[in-house]
């Protein structure tokens, strides 16, 4: 497993897997590349977090080795494998604490496999891998700060609670399930292990109230969005012009399994670029 961010090219191409690819690509050169640097920082403590070889006292080892490193970077010092975001961090004056809650959220996957959090461990969960990342962002895209970070709270939120929904089976067959508790007990599932709540038909209404939390979410976004705040506003509302459809989607074919897994069509989001771009 790499732990190198490399230079812009790598980024670049590390990114390119990435759904927003597109949106990010339409970025001006300084802020396009800060966003390949974070997008990759994450891509590599994800990979930490998931990697189903390792052991977990491995994993949280090397989640503390990017902690460290992220720190030397802050005291001024060359920052190991975090040396890449360098530019960024310099540049857009991004926040130290965002880094470490994103490493903090990776941590809670090592820790212990999620299984059927309750509502505020959810919460924190989401804060810390998604809106985390959005108050990276929006730096990055301009944004005036207190604008930014409640856009970042929001949409952080709905896409990752889409991602959940998405993802029920994959996250099943490593042991976790990110349902939450309250919505699972409230639709009769039994918590006994994670590929029996996954294959449990009574599933779907468990996922329906999560998914109206991730509208609402999308809806508090879009209600920024809408003001035209100051910055780069297209890769937000790509994501949530991309993701909002992914939602309604799913919830129209539902969660009862045998599921079939949703994706975002590049094509469509080559689309939304366009009309947004034309937009904004």
């Amino acid at each position: 497993m790499s732990t190198g961010g490399g230079g812009a090219a790598a980024l670049g191409t590390q990114a390119s897997g990435s759904s927003f690819y597109a949106g990010m690509r339409i970025l001006p050169k300084a802020e396009r590349e800060a966003m390949y640097a974070i997008y990759g920082f994450c891509r590599l403590v994800d990979d930490i977090a998931d990697d189903q070889q390792g052991g977990r006292s491995e994993r949280a080892a090397a989640l503390n080795r990017w902690r460290a490193d992220i720190d030397a970077l802050y005291a001024g010092g060359e920052g190991g494998q975090a040396a890449f975001l360098a530019p960024a961090v310099a540049r857009f004056r991004l926040d130290q604490a965002d880094f470490h809650a994103v490493i903090d959220g990776m941590m809670m996957d090592v820790e212990a496999d999620m299984r059927w959090p309750d509502a505020a461990t959810l919460d924190l969960y989401c804060d810390r891998v998604a809106s985390a990342v959005g108050r990276l962002s929006v730096l990055v895209f301009g944004m005036e700060r207190h604008v930014g970070l409640v856009l970042a709270h929001h949409l952080g939120r709905a896409l990752q609670l889409t991602n959940i929904l998405r993802d029920i089976d994959e996250d099943a067959a490593i042991g976790r399930v990110y349902l939450s508790r309250d919505a699972l007990e409230a639709a009769g599932v039994p918590l006994t292990t994670p590929a029996e709540v996954a294959a449990d038909p009574r599933v779907d209404a468990a996922c329906r109230p999560l998914a109206a939390l991730a509208h609402r979410h999308f809806r508090e976004a879009d209600a920024i969005l809408s003001t035209r705040p100051r910055g780069h506003r297209v890769a937000p509302r790509l994501m949530s012009a991309a993701y909002g459809k992914l939602l309604a989607r799913m919830e129209q074919i539902g969660w009862a399994p045998p599921r079939t897994r949703v994706r975002v069509s590049k094509r469509a989001i080559l689309w939304t670029v366009i009309r947004l771009g034309l937009t904004r």
